[in-house]
């Protein structure tokens, strides 16, 4: 985490507070991770939530052990788990582990009433597999990155109800599927996010992603949907306050 911030982490929080992004989600992804991001909640505890998850490529040879470890920690301070899911991009070796950690997890998510962040990279049918061998009771799912297409929203949807991560892949002028796909999803069920440091939104793609771009992404999202910029941002605002315990349902 901090590596991807020269500057450092605290002052990216204060450049997304700055440019209006008052509320940040914090992603688990690995025992290693998880004390920066403690840290950094310690010092904006008004300004962000964190989530405790096992991502799909950050699996290893102890990766139960590693699921037993963080699942001590529970409910703790946590507000969501994740990010796991599936990832089968680089690497297919670890798929029935992935299946696995990411079916625990989920269990985690119905047992303390949490949301879950999902991580689905070329994984999408192992991914609704999943959800659907968990069954009924689960608490809302959040599809992290979202890059899909208005099919996929439609197949996802025949198996859950989600919410949809949308970064900055949505400004890219070779992303015309994914702005298709917003009207299927609708706003209610939209999500602002930026999967930082990468991703970076246009006009800024290709630099380093961070939070403060996020009203960028709400522009092209509103400019794709034909409403008020400031529309988009009360809806969104409303979802995330709902999923992790922001408190209101106007919080920023």
């Amino acid at each position: 985490m901090t590596d991807a911030y020269p500057d450092g982490c605290d002052a990216a929080v204060e450049r997304a507070v700055a440019a209006g992004v008052g509320k940040l989600v914090f992603p688990g992804v690995s025992m290693e991770s998880l004390e920066q991001m403690r840290e950094l909640h310690r010092k904006f505890p008004e300004n962000t939530v964190i989530a405790l998850g096992l991502h799909p490529t950050e699996l290893d040879d102890d990766w139960s052990q590693t699921l037993d470890s963080m699942e001590d920690l529970l409910p703790g301070e946590f507000q969501a788990i994740g990010e796991t899911g599936i990832d089968l991009y680089h690497d297919t070796s670890r798929r029935e582990e992935q299946r696995q950690a990411f079916a625990r997890q989920l269990e985690w998510a119905r047992r303390h009433g949490l949301p879950v962040i999902i991580h689905c990279r070329e994984g999408l049918d192992d991914t609704l597999d999943i959800i659907s061998e968990a069954g009924d009771g689960l608490p809302p799912l959040i599809f992290h990155s979202f890059t899909g297409t208005s099919d996929d929203v439609r197949r996802i949807r025949g198996i859950c109800d989600p919410w949809f991560g949308i970064n900055g892949v949505v400004t890219f002028k070779n992303a015309p599927a994914l702005r298709e796909a917003l009207p299927e999803i609708g706003l209610g069920r939209i999500l602002l996010e930026t999967d930082s440091p990468w991703l970076s939104p246009a006009p800024r793609r290709g630099e380093r992603n961070e939070s403060a771009r996020i009203p960028l992404i709400r522009d092209c999202v509103a400019t794709t949907l034909g409403l008020p910029p400031e529309e988009v941002e009360a809806a969104t605002d409303h979802s995330a306050a709902r999923l992790f315990g922001f408190g209101t349902a106007d919080t920023p």
